[in-house]
């Protein structure tokens, strides 16, 4: 045997060692409900986020970069599981093709049989911190601190409120273990004026954490995953009226300062390239809190709680200097699962083999200039809806929300209805799937006609690729079917210490609703 041959066999699971020859330090900044055409860099005509604009200019972008699922626990599961969300049990089954996720009376989390990327990255000697939203189960179970982070500084919920601690308890925020407070009690958001200062304390606790384990030769994993553009939108006072685009934009000019501001302290400490930073969002843009509360999909077709682009193509840049050339662009079909599989794979860690794995390698992608050809699955609930192979895009049923809804003001696609695309009722097209071209069609509005050469040419290659991904997927147990009043918020772990403990009324669980 060579042994040329030998070693680089080998070396397939070497880490890419940084500068100073350990495991690259790896930071995945995850926005919430962030849309592709909110950076400059995509189009937005602002061009308010200068700073994530030269992230970019300094690395690659990936323009057609996708999320697991349109809304935002899901598509975090499978970012850290590396699995589609109905592999990995965030979904229902409840209703046919229904989005649900981790309000505070859901009884499920992030089961103990995932393995989560943070778990495997301890065994390789890293040090793991979550900043912001966790989104995987607030019951003391499901604790981020269980799955592999050694530090965590957020909340399990979004922050929604105020509440009345009676009816519905106020959002805790955490310090590792221990609950710290709760949002609009001792956290200030304002919803009169936008203003709190959230983000500025995630940045710093993301800088501190950085400059406490950059000077060292530990590697670190940070998951900064910040929530300002999730409605209620909220900016500090000094980016307040800033921005052309409201309140939404301020929120969006506060992440791309702090961004900037945490790569600055990268180069600054010397250990740029001993770092990959990825940036991307959970899902599209939430258009039915838009303009003031949401963002941007521009081009694409809808958003958050769709299965069209605009739900589910969201922003990607990689960050790594003196590894990705600047200023490069790569038309690789990625999601957000990716970043599970690539994290193992700069870190030379083998992932797991008694499980199927969704996301590839992107190291090659990044390293290397290559492409490799491979489907996404849009999924919704427990049904797949779509799927996009090459620049064609195949949908089996549409569906944005009910009729029922739509009467009552909830549309998810304002001004974009497209007779027989944007429908209301769920509507099957197994028989002759809707196809797009979305290079020509980014905005999904000219179905490609079934009696072209161009459809009968590429609709086998597509079913094919959909039956062979039917016939092997074993979905997992359900963990978002069941809700119960009792397991909400009332007493998390440290309220004894500040006071903060509240009585959980009796356990009446129930099937949880999910109304699209």
């Amino acid at each position: 045997m060579s042994s040329v041959w030998y070693l680089s066999v080998l070396c397939l699971l070497c880490p890419v060692l940084g500068e100073n020859g350990t495991r690259p330090n790896i930071i995945l900044l995850l926005m919430d409900d962030m849309g592709w055409g909110d950076l400059g860099v995509f189009g937005e005509p602002s061009k308010e986020t200068p700073k994530l604009d030269q992230m970019a200019a300094e690395g690659m972008l990936f323009p057609d970069f996708y999320t697991a699922n349109p809304l935002c626990s899901p598509s975090r599961a499978a970012l850290l599981t590396g699995r589609l969300p109905i592999r990995n049990g965030f979904y229902t089954t409840n209703a046919h093709s229904r989005n649900a996720y981790t309000p505070q009376e859901i009884v499920g989390g992030i089961a103990d049989s995932e393995v989560l990327l943070p778990e495997l990255l301890k065994k390789a000697g890293y040090v793991n911190k979550i900043v912001g939203k966790w989104h995987l189960g607030h019951r003391a179970k499901y604790h981020p601190l269980r799955h592999g982070f050694d530090e965590w500084f957020g909340s399990p919920n979004c922050h929604f409120g105020p509440y009345d601690d009676k009816q519905q308890p106020n959002i805790p925020v955490y310090r590792d273990w221990d609950m710290i407070g709760r949002y609009y009690e001792d956290i200030e958001i304002n919803h009169k004026t936008g203003e709190s200062n959230l983000t500025q304390i995630y940045l710093q606790e993301a800088l501190n954490f950085v400059g406490k384990y950059g000077s060292t030769k530990q590697p670190f994993f940070l998951y900064w995953a910040i929530d300002a553009t999730h409605a209620p939108v909220y900016a500090s006072k000094p980016f307040l009226g800033s921005s052309r685009r409201g309140l939404y934009g301020d929120a969006v000019r506060e992440i791309d300062s702090s961004v900037g501001k945490i790569l600055e302290s990268i180069k600054n400490m010397g250990i740029a390239k001993d770092t990959f930073v990825f940036f991307t969002s959970d899902n599209g843009a939430a258009l039915i809190s838009a303009p003031n509360q949401g963002g941007s999909n521009s081009p694409f077709l809808c958003g958050k709680q769709t299965t069209f682009e605009g739900g589910m193509r969201v922003p990607g840049i990689a960050w790594w200097p003196g590894h990705l050339p600047p200023g490069q662009v790569s038309h690789q079909l990625s999601n957000i699962m990716d970043l599970f599989t690539t994290s193992l794979a700069l870190a030379g860690i083998d992932p797991p083999e008694d499980r199927t794995i969704d996301g590839i390698d992107l190291s090659p992608v990044m390293l290397e200039g290559k492409v490799t050809d491979r489907p996404i699955f849009f999924y919704r609930g427990n049904e797949m809806m779509a799927v996009r192979l090459g620049l064609y895009k195949a949908h089996y049923w549409t569906w944005t929300n009910s009729w029922e809804e739509l009467s009552q003001g909830i549309n998810f696609c304002p001004g974009q209805n497209i007779t027989g695309i944007t429908t209301h009722d769920q509507v099957e097209h197994d028989l002759n799937p809707l196809l797009f071209h979305v290079g020509r069609d980014p905005g999904e509005k000219y179905p490609i006609s079934v009696l072209s050469n161009e459809y009968q040419q590429v609709m086998p290659r597509i079913s094919y690729v959909v039956r062979q991904h039917k016939e092997s997927m074993i979905p997992g147990e359900p963990q978002l079917n069941v809700c119960d009043l009792a397991v909400m918020n009332w007493s998390p772990p440290g309220c004894e210490k500040i006071g903060k403990c509240l009585n959980p009324p009796e356990s009446k669980p129930w099937k949880c609703v999910w109304p699209h």
